[in-house]
């Protein structure tokens, strides 16, 4: 959870790119066109503040790139964090009502530490080999994610995470399903719905990195979110430590 958490802290720099997949697609070649596909998101995401950039963060380059594989990066830097952050608030939520697996979390039998406390405190209970085979499973995701198929940087498209079955030499064991979509879902979807879905998962990991921030800032310094007076609980721990 706190690992989650910490990723996605690091998207709220990029939070004002509007993503970029499906339909609205536009090869990171371009640079008219990826900042005029980026406009029109902005504008389908946000009708009210539309296009809105005022440290022109993407009119800028970063590490000697073009223009235009930055606005890539900047894309899928918000896209990705987006998606952590919903994953960390729905984590949170479900942490902070005693949900759990039901089965025992090491040979032991010791349980999951639920009753640790709040979100962060159970992290904290956990054996240090559980925390390294999280972080260990999310470096191989961040690899593979770099390593496969096309590098959004590179023509890809921000936000696509890689097939596993489309790169099997990559994996080191055979995986039956994929990371997105692995029950085949959206690939019926009709291009529209695609790009209108993306445009709600953009606003929804925004409001998400909002959320997950928002709970950890009351934790730690309570009465700085009013909403949340009373509802979470305080945490003596550093909630960006993974140890």
């Amino acid at each position: 959870m706190k690992l989650a958490v910490i990723a996605a802290t690091v998207g709220c720099a990029a939070a004002f790119a509007p993503s970029q997949q499906g339909r609205i697609t536009t090869q990171i070649n371009d640079a008219p066109a990826a900042m005029s596909d980026l406009k029109s998101l902005a504008e389908k995401s946000n009708p009210v503040l539309k296009y809105y950039d005022p440290l022109e963060l993407a009119s800028t380059t970063i590490w000697g790139e073009s223009n235009e594989a930055t606005i890539a990066f900047l894309r899928h830097s918000e896209i990705k964090h987006g998606r952590v952050a919903m994953a960390a608030f729905v984590g949170y939520i479900v942490q902070s009502n005693g949900a759990h697996f039901p089965w025992p979390i090491s040979f032991d039998g010791s349980p999951f530490p639920s009753g640790a406390g709040s979100p962060p405190e159970q992290w904290d209970a956990l054996p240090a080999a559980a925390k390294w085979q999280i972080i260990l499973f999310i470096g191989f995701l961040e690899w593979f994610s770099e390593a496969a198929g096309t590098h959004y940087m590179r023509g890809g498209t921000p936000g696509a995470f890689p097939k596993f079955s489309d790169h099997s030499d990559l994996v080191p064991h055979p995986v039956p399903l994929n990371l997105f979509d692995p029950f085949g879902f959206s690939k019926n979807k009709s291009e529209e719905a695609k790009a209108a879905g993306l445009v709600k998962e953009l606003n929804n990991g925004r409001l998400a990195q909002i959320g997950i921030i928002g709970f950890l800032s009351e934790q730690k310094l309570e009465g700085s979110v009013p909403l949340l007076k009373g509802i979470v609980s305080h945490y003596d721990g550093e909630p960006m430590a993974p140890f």
